[in-house]
């Protein structure tokens, strides 16, 4: 038996997130029923972390556990030929047997990307979140700075977060603009339910003098959800990139 870790970009946009649900259309479900249909096995696919309903990947990863002999560098070839066309698998390949797509990772970076223009835009709708009011990259990287580092993130992630351990490590914040779009690209040790789309709801709401310094800081300090910002959409949020 060997061990298969998968890079995987997708579109998010007509799934219920990574995770497999009863009744529900996923990620997790798609690749995994990919992987019975080319290659006549039933795995079970873990992923580096889930990904919600709407959210994007460019470097998703995941393992399974495959006893057939199929040629390592086919893989990828064999799966895409069934899977659905907003799923891609992008690389194949063999590790060790010890590894974990989830619990060896070492550093997981995120890409949200908004659209900061007044003009509505049909074809940017799945694709972006949306901020009508100019944004100034510089105050959302002022914002930035004051959660970089290891913090109890309570106060930026859903009500609803399943742990008990809310200290994270946020390793970078660096915020781009060109033309009409703003990406913001945030790496870290792992994040919390909706933890990356709160902070950067939180750098949009502190450009627009929505929150001040000392509500971040309170956020951070008192892991009050209601001092940090806003919630942004799911379609511009992007896994970019896994580290192990």
């Amino acid at each position: 038996m060997r061990r298969i870790l998968l890079k995987i970009e997708y579109d998010g946009t007509n799934y219920s997130g990574w995770q497999k649900q009863p009744e529900q259309k996923t990620i997790q479900g798609e690749i995994e029923e990919a992987i019975f249909k080319t290659i006549g096995e039933k795995v079970e696919v873990f992923g580096s972390g889930r990904t919600d309903a709407g959210v994007h990947a460019l470097g998703q990863t995941a393992h399974f556990d495959l006893c057939a002999p199929v040629p390592i560098s086919k893989i990828a070839d064999i799966l895409n030929n069934g899977l659905p066309n907003d799923i891609a698998i992008k690389k194949a390949v063999e590790v060790d047997e010890n590894f974990h797509a989830r619990f060896s990772i070492k550093k997981k970076c995120y890409l949200y990307k908004i659209y900061n223009g007044e003009e509505k835009r049909a074809f940017l709708a799945k694709r972006v979140g949306w901020a009508r009011k100019k944004l100034n990259i510089e105050k959302m990287e002022e914002a930035g700075k004051l959660l970089i580092g290891e913090h109890d993130f309570k106060g930026f992630c859903s009500a609803n977060t399943a742990t008990q351990n809310f200290v994270r490590t946020i390793y970078s914040i660096e915020i781009t603009q060109k033309d009409e779009f703003i990406y913001v690209e945030v790496c870290g040790s792992g994040f919390l339910y909706n933890m990356v789309r709160i902070i950067v709801g939180t750098l949009v709401d502190y450009c627009l003098d929505k929150i001040s310094k000392q509500d971040i800081l309170d956020a951070l300090k008192l892991g009050q959800r209601n001092k940090s910002g806003q919630t942004m959409p799911a379609e511009g949020l992007y896994l970019k990139e896994t580290f192990y």
